[in-house]
């Protein structure tokens, strides 16, 4: 995707033609199947290949959706993180409290790593400091593993449920806080919370992404809201409507967009337009449940897992998730068409 608004197409034999782009589109979807729930799907974009969590294992994708491996035992795995460099992977695995060490060119298991938390969720790996943190959902807490040696260095009070995290690379991480619509900001080699930065009117937020270069978060709650935030001060630059069931957002350099997944069917855009003005550009269509989102930086793909979902009883109660219908799942490839 190398454009995310209307834009002017020039003079052509004296005359000026205004022209609307495309936009976004499902271009494809690979039909999986299989057993198990999904929550982050993560990518590689050196290896082109696709790292999605099913509940006992990781399936590993190529880009034109076939398996083409499994990280195993991985009991309620929610997240995957990675180094190229260090040739290294780990998952996050909410069951059994505990990160599975992999071996990122050969999916080979090398360890596993007991976190200082109950039900580790998102996980992230961060470069400067190369270490790994889990961001333990009951355990309200992170743990923080080296990521050469495989031990665990510290261990980091939350204050609250911590959801999705994003770093800047250079030694700063930051978490969503369900509990308390914060974000917190941390220094990755001291392990200390420098700042806790309110989001309201964001309730529950869950989603997190950044604009390294502009020093910008994109934060999304379940009360069909986002905010844009200096990573600097703190402060709310903006709060934009979005769709519901939102549970991430994935932000392209190359376009200069976030795109918030919402579970209804929908991606809502997210564009600046000046120096710290940001509007929602455009709302497009995906599939029902497709709420987990990851982009790749280099064809400006998007990559939502879901799957067909079985009506919901009359009696259920709010929020209670529909069921899957068996051997559904699917991931949608959302793009510009070519």
């Amino acid at each position: 995707m190398k454009r995310c608004a209307p834009f002017l197409l020039s003079l052509i034999l004296g005359l000026t033609v205004v022209a609307q782009a495309a936009g976004p589109e499902v271009l494809r979807t690979f039909k999986i199947g299989g057993e198990g729930r999904w929550d982050y799907v993560a990518l590689d974009p050196v290896g082109g290949r696709l790292f999605v969590p099913r509940s006992t294992r990781v399936m590993v994708l190529d880009l034109d959706g076939h398996l083409k491996g499994e990280v195993l035992g991985t009991a309620g795995v929610h997240g995957v993180a990675f180094s190229a460099e260090l040739d290294r992977g780990w998952t996050s695995n909410g069951q059994s409290n505990t990160v599975t060490v992999f071996k990122l060119s050969t999916l080979e298991v090398q360890k596993v790593v007991k976190t200082t938390g109950e039900n580790p969720d998102a996980i992230l790996f961060e470069p400067a400091t190369k270490r790994v943190f889990t961001f333990n959902g009951r355990g309200m807490n992170a743990t923080v593993i080296d990521a050469l040696s495989g031990e665990v260095v510290g261990s980091i009070p939350m204050g609250g449920k911590p959801e999705f995290a994003a770093c800047d690379s250079s030694g700063r991480v930051y978490v969503n806080n369900e509990d308390t619509s914060e974000i917190l900001a941390i220094e990755a080699r001291t392990l200390k919370v420098k700042a806790r930065w309110s989001i309201k009117p964001v309730e529950e937020p869950s989603g997190l992404a950044m604009d390294v270069r502009q020093n910008r978060l994109f934060s999304v709650g379940r009360n069909r809201l986002a905010v844009v935030v200096d990573a600097g001060s703190g402060k709310v630059l903006a709060v934009l409507p979005i769709g519901s069931g939102t549970d991430g957002i994935a932000f392209d350099p190359g376009t200069g967009c976030a795109y918030a997944s919402n579970g209804e069917g929908t991606i809502s855009i997210i564009r600046s337009t000046g120096p710290a003005t940001y509007e929602v550009s455009a709302t497009i269509p995906t599939r029902l449940g497709a709420r987990t989102i990851v982009v790749n930086p280099l064809t400006h793909r998007l990559y939502l897992p879901t799957a067909e979902f079985t009506p919901s009883p009359k009696d259920a109660k709010p929020g209670t998730r529909p069921a899957t219908v068996p051997d559904s799942f699917q991931v949608l490839e959302v793009g510009e068409a070519p």
